[in-house]
């Protein structure tokens, strides 16, 4: 019960409404990690059963927009995935073999990380770097395979 009280608390300090939806998807992305819309529809729907797949999509869209949550663009065509941790201008590894995700710290150490040649007059607070190769497993597997 104190879990659901946080989570409303957040939501309400954020601008939000707390339902029903809205905290159960927060308590989904709460379990860390990154996933998509997909995986947290299939955690919820159960105990949601009137929850559909595009009402998952809006909640993201509004924990992200409120700042409780982050979304993460992934290349290839993949799925967003999203996270709860937010804040902390940390970074991904993406490995481009089987999709696996890590975090990483901010490359100095400090937001925003980098510094661009030209801000072209803009004040920046972020820097968006998703870093992609393969991952250990990955690597291992393909230099076995030669």
């Amino acid at each position: 019960m104190a879990g659901i009280d946080n989570v409303s608390r957040r939501l309400q300090t954020s601008g939000l409404r707390s339902t029903a939806p809205r905290r159960a998807v927060l308590e989904v992305l709460d379990e860390g990690g990154h996933k998509d819309a997909a995986t947290v529809y299939q955690k919820i729907k159960e105990e949601l059963t009137g929850t559909s797949l595009q009402a998952v999509y809006g909640v993201l869209t509004a924990l992200t927009e409120a700042g409780l949550a982050r979304k993460i663009e992934v290349s290839g065509g993949a799925s967003a995935l999203y996270e709860a941790r937010v804040g902390d201008n940390h970074h991904h590894l993406i490995c481009i073999n089987c999709g696996r995700i890590e975090d990483v710290a901010c490359v100095i150490g400090e937001a925003p990380c980098l510094t661009p040649s030209n801000d072209h007059g803009f004040q920046i607070y972020t820097a968006e770097v998703t870093f992609t190769g393969l991952c250990s497993d990955c690597s291992s597997a393909t230099k076995s395979n030669l």
